[in-house]
């Protein structure tokens, strides 16, 4: 340990005995970053502390799911209409708790909660961010076994500090966001991370209990043979949608087609695979969901952040996500998602299918 308390970045014993290397610690990694925000004092850095731990305490409840009562359903509805999982309100409650404890934000905006949470508390309101959150991403999988996450996005608050804090300070364009990432419960626990100047990815060391650097400087490829689509949807979709997923599956070996078609119903585990491997990620409007079924603030926003810093794009088929000013804190916006040129190809032909209409 160094004086600060921190591991080195030299080496350190595991407790199997093993030596590790060259090992950097999210601690030390923000700390070593906190140059990129002089405005910060370091106050953004003791934040993204603050949601690894809370990001621990959720991992280790994941798990043990299996063995504890937080299986299932708590028979209640959230502020979407959807039946809240006992994991789900674990989750909110820890991340609320860590984040009011810690004074480095005003206030939270969870995808559980109808409305925002202002801190009343001195240190609260003299916090420099808000923060907003899915606590637990495809949360109706955790009977199964199947991957699930957590959606975190950062904004600079608007209102005075030592105020309360307000609407205002949460809805804001994706433009404005200072940090977001997500964090991934899966074979292994991955924190992916961005404040802006690319992508890094930490993966959880178990003997340790420390996020490790593992995937610096992340990029997305350019073009990808993954698409990921509910296709119990699509007849009822954009006809261009319902074209590009032909496309995909046509037989073209010049264009490496046809395309795998990979969909776990999980967002976060289809974005981080096809972030890594390249590949386009479509939640369109339909006829019950005209409006897109995922959230602007706690979903949609804070990926899009991510997959333009690792080299991507993301779009609601008009603008890209992070132009959209957002009006109400529960939004909805239909989503594509992932590598440059297949995001890009999608949009034309939405594009194209907007001015036969017109």
């Amino acid at each position: 340990l160094d004086v600060d308390g921190y591991y080195n970045h030299r080496e350190f014993p595991t407790f199997d005995g093993q030596i590790m290397r060259n090992i950097v610690t999210l601690n030390e990694f923000v700390i070593e970053r906190q140059s990129d925000f002089p405005y910060a004092s370091g106050d953004l850095s003791r934040l993204l502390t603050d949601l690894g731990i809370a990001a621990k305490i959720v991992n280790q409840q994941v798990n043990k799911a299996g063995l504890a009562d937080i299986l299932g359903s708590l028979g209640d509805t959230n502020v979407q209409g959807e039946v809240q999982q006992k994991l789900d309100v674990f989750a909110d409650d820890v991340f609320i708790s860590s984040l009011r404890g810690g004074g480095m934000c005003c206030g939270v905006a969870s995808e559980e909660n109808d409305g925002y949470i202002s801190f009343d508390n001195d240190i609260g309101q003299n916090g420099k961010y808000v923060v907003l959150f899915d606590p637990l991403d495809g949360s109706s999988n955790i009977d199964v076994n199947v991957s699930i996450g957590t959606i975190f996005s950062i904004f600079r608050r608007k209102s005075s500090i030592g105020d309360r804090a307000n609407i205002n300070d949460f809805l804001q364009p994706g433009r404005n966001q200072v940090a977001a990432g997500y964090v991934i419960y899966g074979s292994s626990t991955m924190l992916v991370l961005t404040t802006g100047h690319g992508v890094n990815g930490f993966t959880l060391e178990p003997s340790i209990g420390e996020f490790c650097l593992s995937h610096p400087d992340l990029k997305t490829p350019e073009n990808g043979k993954i698409f990921s689509i509910n296709e119990g949807n699509l007849n009822s979709s954009p006809k261009a949608i319902q074209e590009y997923v032909s496309w995909c599956k046509e037989i073209d070996p010049k264009s490496a087609r046809p395309y795998s078609a990979r969909y776990i119903g999980s967002l976060v585990a289809d974005f981080h695979r096809n972030l890594i491997k390249g590949g386009i990620y479509l939640y369109p409007s339909t006829k019950s969901s005209p409006n897109g079924k995922l959230r602007l603030l706690y979903e949609c926003s804070p990926l899009a952040f991510l997959v333009e810093q690792a080299g991507g794009e993301a779009t609601d088929g008009t603008q890209p996500i992070m132009d959209i000013e957002p009006n109400e804190l529960h939004q909805r916006v239909p989503y594509y998602v992932g590598s440059k040129n297949m995001v890009k190809q999608v949009g034309k032909l939405l594009s194209q299918q907007r001015a036969v209409k017109a």
